[in-house]
């Protein structure tokens, strides 16, 4: 496995800091956020560590897609069928923490266009 010691995600994903996680697998680790911004906000990260969605895209097309099929494993487990996947990529699109991770954002209408 692929990890970054000083990577967040990498820690979670190790078992070295804590999250309330709601699924696991052995590509993906999904958690809730600890900041939600909907009544659902889980991310879900791939254990390898990766900077961003295209960098994954790039190396491991297969863990991207077991991502996305993790992500609808969570909003179904959270009784939700409409839910909105978000990556951000770079700083300015609000990547705060560069281990590639999906939000998984449910629970409430959306607005349009996102902030």
């Amino acid at each position: 496995m692929t990890r970054d010691a000083d990577c967040l995600f990498c820690k979670i994903a190790g078992g070295e800091i804590p999250a309330d996680v709601v699924r696991e697998n052995e590509r993906t680790l999904a958690f809730r956020d600890i900041s939600p911004q909907a009544p659902t906000h889980v991310l879900v990260v791939p254990r390898d560590h990766h900077r961003d969605v295209a960098s994954l895209a790039a190396a491991e097309p297969d863990t991207l897609a077991e991502l996305v099929r993790t992500a609808a494993d969570v909003a179904a487990d959270e009784g939700i069928d409409a839910y909105r996947l978000v990556f951000n990529t770079g700083e300015q699109a609000g990547q705060s923490v560069f281990h590639v991770h999906v939000h998984v954002l449910g629970g409430r209408a959306m607005t349009w266009p996102p902030g």
